[in-house]
Parts: structure tokens; sequence; C-alpha cells
């Protein structure tokens, strides 16, 4: 992290607007962002209060909105601090501006353990200037000064302001040191803690809030790009002759592109004035020869080979060793090993991928639906060679994320495209290219042995995990953390890994790690359970219980949420039928303490159905938007089940052999269990809640699963499995 140096008067900045109004830049210390001596060392501002004379209160939204709900979450902060009714609120999508935001980016359930407090001392900063406005105003102490719903009071005098009124005077007060500010107690919450629905919901069901892929601009057209399904794969020669000839094109051309997977590839640019016609000129006109590289000599099948042929092998690096491994393995009880496997998932959000771009007289200017604007912006300007002085980026609201917009290629070739026709262009992918010209949630390969002793505890356990990478260096979120639970709660531990190159390009899915290893992990230890005989809930108890300070996790936070979520499921004291069972897993992620519970069927023929999940999460003191926490949480469980089911990506020739959702199957409405989720409000600083729910969900259903039927599901996904008994 950079370190930025701030004067005490540079934390708020207020000047006056049109009309007499107020604006409020507030500039505050990141939550939680210290040095190892205690020390800030990051500064993040966040947005604007605006009060115009007429009394209309703006609130900017400065993180990007994928469907998670910041764009409401954020500006709730602020406006209860401030001390407004939220119906006179209006709330605005700010564009990337680093002169007044810091981590202007949403990924990592970051928001609320990074915004909590800033956010809410911008809201309680312009209330301290309106209260000091108002005395002055009326010549008395505001200690005696009282605010309700955008108006200020004096009880003694029975004089009172609006917010509006008042604007144009505060706007002429000193800001305050946003720390000296008190705010108020929890007991005092209007705001924070209630239901609040999406803030663009109405324009949403009506059609009127633009998504990246509605947005258009005066004299547009229309972009496809054709990239080798290798990745790193170069154009050598294409038909653009016979390409130019279509109806509707424009243009066509070869654009060199970089080394970059998810930067600017190497292709072929068809512009048009009309995309359906561009794209036919694509898909059954335009021939490319490609040289392909060594990525195409690559395979899911030559992967899963050399896992076997290197889990025969010492680890190539070990992550961690405690005690005496193989010596507990020896006199262990029972011993047991297993190996597990997950595929490479793709991120398929509905909306695919799309920039708008137009270069004019040296300068740039992008309208993108983008998780990280900032680094989109960065990368433009290297790949142009401009400055990012010049380039202006709009923030577009996105029809879903989950770590795809994270990365900026699209933005670069809509940037690109748009510099060589000299007129705005749209850029817009197909289904086919967000499905098989991505990055992707890397695959990973785990060789486990574990032993339990006479009294049912873990004494050993060993990891040999088979990733990708060069060298000790793994590729994007590939890698395992040394402190993955158990670890630190048993005394004979092991973890060690060996890497495979890879050309794919990889990166963040939902739960980045997470939504792998906790399906190995929280799997594995149900083998042990059912070793030693214990019960699943039980035995993670007793794993808890012995888990040391060296743990990522707070152990007695995890053990609040697991023993809640039997409770609630009643587990264990449910007689089941017959192809129906219970199964159990917690996971730590994001701050997030998470275990929930799945109750599923399997008929005789092997087909699998959920019939309810119950999720038990403690994200700490505050749960700020119920009602979209709860969306939030519910759409990780079926994020989950969909990729537990039958989701899978194939590499062959090094390409990726799915291309469209017939090939990898979301869940349907009709499929959607029952979703209960439930809260442990502990006395912690609050935490994001979108990733944490997710990694739990395919643990708990592999085990349900076995206790329905006896069969054990060591590799993802479940279509890939017979199922069925008699």
């Amino acid at each position: 992290m950079s370190e930025h140096t701030v004067g005490r008067r540079d934390f708020l900045k207020v000047s006056a607007v049109a009309g007499g109004g107020f604006l409020l830049s507030s500039y505050f210390p990141a939550f939680g962002l210290k040095d190892a001596e205690g020390n800030l060392v990051d500064f993040v501002p966040n947005g604007h209060v605006r009060i115009d004379p007429d009394g209309r209160i703006t609130l900017m939204a400065q993180n990007p909105e994928i469907g998670q709900g910041v764009k409401t979450m954020l500006p709730m902060l602020i406006a209860d601090e401030l001390d407004v009714a939220w119906a006179d609120v209006n709330v605005e999508q700010a564009d990337l501006d680093t002169d007044l935001f810091v981590r202007q980016f949403t990924g990592g359930s970051t928001a609320v353990p990074t915004h909590w407090l800033p956010m809410r001392r911008a809201g309680a900063s312009a209330r301290w200037m309106l209260i000091q406005a108002a005395a002055e105003t009326w010549g008395v102490s505001s200690s005696g000064v009282e605010t309700d719903a955008g108006v200020v009071h004096h009880p003694a005098s029975g004089q009172s302001l609006t917010y509006g009124e008042l604007a144009e005077r505060a706007a002429r007060i000193t800001p305050p040191d946003p720390e000296s500010v008190p705010l108020k107690q929890a007991s005092e919450f209007d705001i924070i803690g209630t239901p609040v629905g999406n803030v663009d919901i109405d324009g949403i069901v009506t059609g009127t809030v633009q998504f990246g892929i509605d947005f258009t601009l005066p004299g547009m057209v229309y972009a496809v790009f054709e990239k080798c399904a290798v990745p790193g794969g170069r154009v050598v020669r294409a038909n653009i002759d016979e390409v130019m000839e279509q109806p509707g094109v424009q243009r066509a051309f070869v654009v060199e592109g970089t080394d970059n997977l998810v930067g600017l590839r190497s292709g072929v640019a068809i512009v048009g004035d009309n995309w359906w016609l561009v794209n036919q000129a694509r898909e059954n006109v335009l021939q490319v020869e490609w040289a392909e590289g060594e990525t195409a000599s690559q395979s899911s099948e030559g992967f899963q080979a050399e896992a076997n042929r290197l889990f025969e092998e010492s680890p190539a690096m070990s992550l961690r060793s405690d005690g005496d491994v193989e010596s507990a393995l020896d006199g262990a009880s029972h011993r047991i090993q297993a190996d597990y496997m997950y595929p490479f998932l793709a991120h398929a959000p509905l909306e695919p991928q799309n920039c708008t771009a137009r270069f004019m007289d040296g300068r740039l200017e992008l309208w993108a639906p983008t998780q990280t604007p900032q680094s989109g912006r960065a990368l433009t300007a290297e790949v142009l060679g401009i400055s990012e002085d010049d380039i202006t980026l709009h923030l577009l609201r996105m029809g879903g994320g989950f770590g795809r917009r994270l990365r900026n290629d699209y933005v670069v070739e809509a940037a690109w495209i748009a510099r060589e026709m000299g007129v705005p262009v749209k850029v817009l992918w197909t289904r086919e290219d967000d499905m098989t010209r991505s990055f992707y949630r890397p695959a990973g390969f785990h060789r486990l042995e574990g032993g339990v002793d006479d009294a049912g505890r873990v004494v050993a356990w060993r990891n040999h995990f088979v990733s990708f990478g060069s060298g000790e260096r793994f590729a994007s979120s590939s890698s395992v953390s040394n402190s993955e639970f158990p670890a630190g709660a048993v005394p004979n531990l092991e973890m060690g890994a060996s890497l495979m190159p890879l050309g794919v390009p990889t990166g963040p899915l939902r739960a980045p790690g997470s939504n792998g290893l906790a399906f190995v992990y929280q799997s594995f230890i149900d083998e042990l359970a059912h070793a030693a005989g214990a019960d699943p809930v039980q035995f993670r108890l007793d794993l808890l219980d012995a888990a040391g300070s060296d743990t990522a996790m707070d152990a007695s936070r995890m053990r609040g949420v697991l023993e809640r979520v039997a409770e609630l499921s009643e587990w264990g004291r449910t007689d089941l039928p017959r192809g129906t069972g219970m199964g159990v897993a917690f996971h730590f992620s994001h701050r997030g303490y998470v275990a929930e519970v799945v109750r599923a069927n399997v008929s005789r023929a092997g087909d699998v159905s959920v019939d309810k999940v119950w999720a038990v999460c403690d994200f700490g003191r505050h749960i700020i938007n119920p009602l979209n926490a709860e969306n939030n949480i519910q759409g990780a469980v079926i994020e989950g089940l969909s990729h537990a089911m039958g989701q899978e990506l194939v590499v062959e020739g090094g390409a990726i052999r799915q291309t469209n959702f017939d090939q990898y199957p979301m869940m349907r409405v009709d499929e959607v269990p029952e979703i209960e989720v439930h809260y442990i409000e502990s006395d912690n600083a609050p935490s994001g809640l979108g990733e944490p729910p997710l990694p739990p969900l395919i643990p708990a259903l592999c085990g349900a699963i076995y206790a329905a039927t006896g069969t054990r599901v060591r590799t993802l996904p479940l279509s890939k499995h017979d199922l069925s008994w008699s």
C-alpha cells in the first residue's frame, strides 16, 4: 500500500455549489489498514454529500455496482449519520476519480470493512457542519441544537431550519476532524439494520437503468473481436478483404495485441453499424490462420495424468510442517487416503463483456462495466501509450461479475478499436466469447492422508496439493494458505505443493481459493469423522476446540455458527428415509464465518435434488441491510449448487470445450431449495458477506449425498457420478 500524508484540514473539503448548495468531499483513513506499528498507511476517501438549496440530498456511491447492493449499502451508512430520511435521499453512481477516491473497486467482500467507519464519518461530519451553521444563524450554543430527518431544531426556542436552508451557510463552516465527530450508537440507528430496497430496482424493472450492454452514443458503431480459442494464439493471416465486402461491415483489421492474456490479445476486429451483421460476418465468413503456441498441447486429461504422477513423488515445495506426520499416521487407529479434484470454472455472468469507447483529440472516454476501474484505466493507458490523465472512465451498472470483471481485457479492446476507428465504438462479446476467451477458476488436485486415534482425535493430516504455476510461484487464484483449517488444530500436519505449467489464464472467482479448497478440506474432515465413528458436527466441534492461536480464524466464532446451524436444522434429531441425507460444513473466508447444513434427496436412479439449506453467518456486530444480505447469501448458495451439480470446463488442445449454457448448466428457479438464513451478531467489526456463504455449500451437499447413499464424492461436478442406489 502506498503511503499518503495529509493534514488535518485535508480530511474534509467543503464548497458551495451553484445556487447556494453544500458539497462535502470526504477523505478518511481506511478501516483496519495499519502497519505493524499501528500507523495508518492509506487514506480512503469516501463519497460526496451534496445538499441543494431546495433540500434535495444526493449521495455518491463510489464503488462499482455488480448486483451485490453496494450502491445502496454505502449511502445507507452516510444517510444514517447525516440524519436524513432514506426516502429523501438520491443516490448517484460516481465515475472513476482517483483525486477523490481510493480503493474504488468491487471485490473481495471489502466494501463493508473498508468503508464502515469512513462513510459514517462522512455523514456525521456533514451533520456537524449543519448544526454549527444553525447555531451561528440563531446565535445559540450548538450543544442545544438537534437534528431529525433533514431538519435542524433548537428545542429551547422552537426554531428550525431544513438542511437545504442551511446549505449555503454550512458550506462556509471549517470542516471538523472527522475522527473527533461523535457517531451514533447502534440503538440510535434509523437506517442501518433496516431492510432497504435496491435504489435502482424501479429502473431495472422498467428498463430505464442502463447496464453496460444498454449504453449507446450518437454516431456509435459496433465491433466484434475474434481471438484464438487457444490463449496466446496469434494471427498469421485472415481474409480481411472478403470480410470487408459483407453487408453492414465498415472495416475489418488485424490487432497484433500483446502477451498479456488478460489484456489485449491478438485478433481480428470487425466494425460496422449493426452488431448482428458484423457478428454474422465473423461467424460465417471470417477465416483466420492462427499460430496457437505451446498451450495447444495442454488438456484437462493431461493435467490429471501429471497430477497422478506428481502424487507419487514428494511435494516440490513445503508449505507447512508441524510435528512428525509419518509417525503419527503409523500409530493411528484409523488411517485413510483420498484423492480430490475440482475442475476449471467460468464466471458466466448473464451480461456478456462489453465496453463503449470514444477517442477524440488525443483523449479517451470509456463507459465500462468494470469491477476495477482504476486498474482498467492504467492497463488501457499502458497498451495505448497515453497518459491516464487523458482517460475518463464512467462506471456503468453490471449484470453480474463474480470476479470476471476484475480483469479489463474487454475495456482495452474497445479503447484500441475506437482509436483505430475515430468514432465511438461499442465492443460486445457473445456468450461463446465469454465462455471460451476468458480467464477461469483454476482446477486443483489434492492427495490427502489422515489419521485418528482410539479417542477419535485427528492426530495427523497430510496434503499434497498439485496446482498450477512456475517454480514456486502459483498461478492466479491457484494457491493455498498454510493456515487453512485444520492447520493449527492437528498436532502433526504437513502441507506441500507441486506446480504444473499452465497457458490458460486463471484468476479470482467468487470466494477465490476457498470455493475449491472448502470442498476438499471439509469433505476429508467428514471422511475422518466416519473413520472415527463420530458425528460430523461433534467431530468438527472437537477439532475447533483443539485449534491454537496460529489459525487464520477465531475458532470460538466458528463454533458459534456451527452450533447454531446444528440447532436450527435439528441435526441428529430427525429420522430421514433412505435416499435423504443431511450434510454439514463450515468455512472461514474474507473475514466471514459461515456454517451450513444441506438436506438433499437422491433418487434410486441417482438424481440429486436439494430440499433445504440452513446458513448461519457471523459477519460482526451489524448487518447493514438485512434484505440485501439475505439476497447475497441466497445467491451464494445457488451459485455453489450450480458449481456442484453440473458446471465444469474441460481443456482440450489448449482451448475450452464448453461454449454456452447448454454445456454449462445454471440452477433453474424450480431447482432452488428453501434457503434459511440466520446471523450471529458477535462483538466484532462488521465484515462483507458476498463471498463467505459459497464455500461451505458444496462439502455440505456432498456430505448429505454420502448420508443418503453411502457414496463418497471426491471429484466435481456431480453430473459425472453414478449416484444410484438400491
